[in-house]
């Protein structure tokens, strides 16, 4: 049988979890969370998350696995669900992906252009220029940097 990716999204709030348990147990296949905020394990509150019950039901992917202090974006969200989709498909030929960060999604079903990842010590720089001399700092120093 052919493998089927379910989508389901929408914004926060509208159910989207009970449903995706629902539509899991009925298909008894894994659900991958597109929700770019539920990533981060220390965002607990207004997420809409998942409960402990229902991912303990229900095996979840992308559910509380980074730190805020983590970098994380859509090309490497993408990367990282096509890597595991076989091993989900081999399981059962449905996975529920949901969530409501359209980019996400897009980027899984659609595909993202392959941009490069942020040189660490760039990302570092900007970031003490922040903390020194703040947005108006920051600002500058990106304005007149291809200049």
């Amino acid at each position: 049988m052919k493998n089927i990716l379910i989508v389901l999204l929408g914004p926060t709030g509208v159910g989207k979890t009970d449903i995706s348990i629902d539509i899991a147990r009925h298909f008894n296949c894994e659900i991958i969370s597109a929700d770019s905020r539920q990533f981060f394990s220390e965002m607990k509150i207004g997420t809409a998350a998942p409960s402990d019950y229902q991912l303990a039901e229900i095996r979840h992917h992308f559910v509380r696995f980074l730190s805020v202090k983590d970098y994380y974006s859509s090309s490497l969200f993408e990367r990282d669900v096509l890597n595991i989709l076989p091993d989900l498909f081999t399981a059962n030929n449905m996975v529920l992906l949901t969530g409501g960060s359209g980019m996400y999604i897009d980027a899984v079903c659609k595909g993202i252009d392959d941009i490069p990842d942020v040189d660490p010590l760039v990302r570092k720089k900007y970031n003490n220029k922040y903390r020194e001399e703040g947005i108006e700092g920051l600002r500058l120093a990106l304005r007149f940097q291809n200049h």
